[in-house]
C-alpha cells in the first residue's frame, strides 16, 4: 500500500514498522491488544506498521514496554537471517584484535554450544523454532556448515549466520573441527 501523496515512507520508518510487526506477531498479539496496552489508537499502530509514521520516543517506548523488550530492538535494521558470513582475520603475533562479529537483539533466548567434530563426519541440523538464528565460530579445524542448499567452507576464525528454522548441516572432511555455536531462538510470551 502506498502512502498518501506528499508523504513518503522512509526506509527507517519502514524498518521501525517492520520491527514492531514483527515483535507483535511473534507474541501472537492482535493490533488491538498492542495497541491497547501501548496506549496508541489502532489507526496509528496500523500507521507505525506500514511505516507511514513517524513516532515519538515516547510512542516507541510505550510499544517497546507493551512488547517487553528494550526499545533498542524496535530501532535495529539486522532482522536478516542470514546467512551473514564473516571471514576470519589474521593479526600479527604481539597485536590485540577485537572485532564485532555479529549483534544479537534480546528479545531472543541464547543457547552456547561447543561442537567438536572428528573427522568425515556429518550431521543434520534438525530445523528449530521459527525465527531462530544459528551462530557458528570456527575455533580449529575445518567444516562445511549452513543451510542444506547452500553450505559453506568455513575454517578458523570464521563466523557464519544463519536461520536455523530450516534443514542444515554440519560436515567435516580431512580435518576436525572445533565450533562455537550460538542458538538465539525468539522467545515468544
Amino acid at each position: 500500500m502506498a502512502p498518501p501523496s506528499g508523504q513518503s515512507t522512509s526506509s527507517t520508518a519502514a524498518a521501525v514498522g517492520a520491527q514492531i510487526r514483527r515483535r507483535r506477531e511473534q507474541r501472537g498479539m492482535s493490533g488491538s491488544e498492542l495497541a491497547r496496552r501501548a496506549g496508541l489508537s489502532k489507526a496509528t499502530l496500523s500507521q507505525l506498521e506500514a511505516g507511514r509514521g513517524n513516532p515519538t520516543i515516547e510512542t516507541l517506548d510505550a510499544l517497546a514496554i507493551a512488547l517487553r523488550i528494550p526499545l533498542t530492538d524496535l530501532l535495529t535494521r539486522d532482522t536478516d537471517p542470514g546467512p551473514v558470513f564473516v571471514a576470519g582475520t589474521d593479526l600479527a603475533e604481539d597485536e590485540v584484535g577485537r572485532e564485532l562479529l555479529r549483534r544479537i537483539s534480546s528479545g531472543h533466548s541464547l543457547e552456547i554450544w561447543r561442537l567438536r567434530m572428528p573427522v568425515r563426519t556429518e550431521l543434520a541440523g534438525v530445523p528449530h523454532a521459527t525465527g531462530t538464528v544459528e551462530h557458528l565460530l570456527v575455533a580449529t579445524g575445518r567444516l562445511t556448515a549452513g543451510p542444506t542448499d547452500s553450505p559453506r567452507l568455513l575454517g578458523p576464525g570464521d563466523l557464519l549466520a544463519f536461520a536455523g528454522d530450516a534443514p542444515h548441516i554440519y560436515r567435516t572432511d580431512t580435518e576436525p573441527a572445533d565450533v562455537t555455536v550460538v542458538i538465539a531462538s525468539p522467545i515468544v510470551s
